[in-house]
């Protein structure tokens, strides 16, 4: 398959590598609420642009969660990385979980933000027709953003993550996305995983919730730890961003220790 390095911009100078991989509904400015109090001296972060997203929209692909793994794989060649961590938004959890069958010795520690599991995510008939209605439907988007948050953001919230969304993403890539990491199940590949893996959801997110990671994640990697926050939903960047930031970083941190023991 072949490769390009995916566009990406590197903030801090820190010896632990981190490639901060978007959701479905972004691209890598969804992290930019958390960018001003990100730890730049103790870390090296690399948003990165999708393949459909942002600066990489129009470039082609297969738009999957296995594309993607290889294309930072790629990327951390170009980098000098040698090993690093991933942290990973929704479908950019599930894209964390391929590396960790694909390139587990690459991988310091995978931290999941409301991740997608590796089995995918059966979606109901009604919210199936939802989901792959938003590609050419901004109304659809909304209703998402709206439900995986619990009903309780702003209107004017909703209307920005939409229209930030709808400009940042092609439709034919969007939905094509949605076939891999809602689809494709690969648990099997990395179930047993000893990658230091931590799962972060949000008590308002009705579908990629703790319980599900208790299912999934939890039984799966012998390493996996979950932490949930009470006033986040799915979007916990834009929702709780500074205790996100506590809670992955102290995470990412615990390997910087146990390299210097």
């Amino acid at each position: 398959m072949e490769t390009f390095v995916l566009p990406h911009e590197l903030h801090g100078d820190g010896a632990h590598k981190v490639f901060a991989v978007h959701g479905w509904l972004a691209d890598r400015s969804a992290y930019a609420p958390v960018l001003p109090d990100l730890d730049r001296t103790s870390f090296q972060y690399a948003l990165v642009d999708l393949r459909g997203y942002g600066a990489a929209r129009h470039l082609v692909g297969t738009h999957s969660t296995a594309e993607a793994a290889l294309d930072l794989v790629a990327l951390a060649d170009r980098l000098g990385w040698e090993r690093f961590s991933v942290v990973g938004h929704s479908m950019g959890g599930a894209i964390g979980q391929r590396l960790l069958a694909m390139a587990p010795h690459r991988l310091r520690r995978l931290v999941g933000v409301s991740p997608v599991p590796a089995s995918g995510l059966a979606l109901p008939t009604e919210l199936w027709e939802l989901f792959a209605g938003a590609a050419d439907r901004a109304e659809n988007r909304r209703v998402i953003l709206d439900l995986t948050t619990g009903g309780r953001r702003p209107a004017a919230w909703l209307d920005r993550m939409v229209a930030r969304s709808v400009e940042a993403s092609d439709t034919k890539a969007f939905r094509a996305w949605l076939d891999s990491w809602a689809l494709e199940d690969f648990h099997e590949r990395t179930e047993g995983s000893t990658v230091p893996a931590l799962a972060v959801t949000g008590a308002l997110d009705p579908a990629l919730s703790a319980d599900l990671m208790r299912e999934t994640w939890l039984r799966w990697y012998p390493r996996a730890e979950l932490h949930e926050l009470s006033a986040a939903g799915h979007y916990a960047m834009d929702e709780t961003p500074l205790e996100l930031i506590r809670v992955w970083e102290d995470f990412l941190r615990a390997d910087d220790r146990g390299m210097a023991a």
